[in-house]
């Protein structure tokens, strides 16, 4: 365990030093024009990092309706289970209510 959080510790530390080279290399200011004559000036870096965050964000909010689906499902699973395990009595925690079969009814 020790030997992979060494490991880890190493990769990160080179992602580290790989980006504040990049950082060091292009401080240099590029200028981003929008429409209406509207320009932006800042380093190149600070423009890459900016993207870089906003694809990332965009990413993640188009994984939360399938997040949200699978969770969804995890808990209608979750409460199925709990319907077929037996209670401390024997029979099934959910008595009252109808009995789930194991295997789908085909007619």
């Amino acid at each position: 365990m020790a030997v992979l959080r060494f490991a880890s510790f190493i990769a990160w530390t080179a992602v580290f030093v790989v980006v504040l080279l990049f950082a060091i290399k292009n401080a240099e200011p590029v200028t981003l024009r929008f429409y209406f004559d509207t320009a932006w000036q800042t380093p190149l870096v600070l423009l890459v990092l900016v993207s870089f965050a906003a694809g990332a964000v965009f990413g993640v909010i188009a994984c939360l309706p399938a997040l949200a689906r699978q969770r969804r499902e995890a808990l209608r699973l979750r409460k199925e289970l709990d319907l077929r395990q037996p209670g401390p009595s024997g029979s099934p925690a959910g008595s009252q209510r109808a009995a789930v079969p194991d295997v789908p009814f085909a007619p």
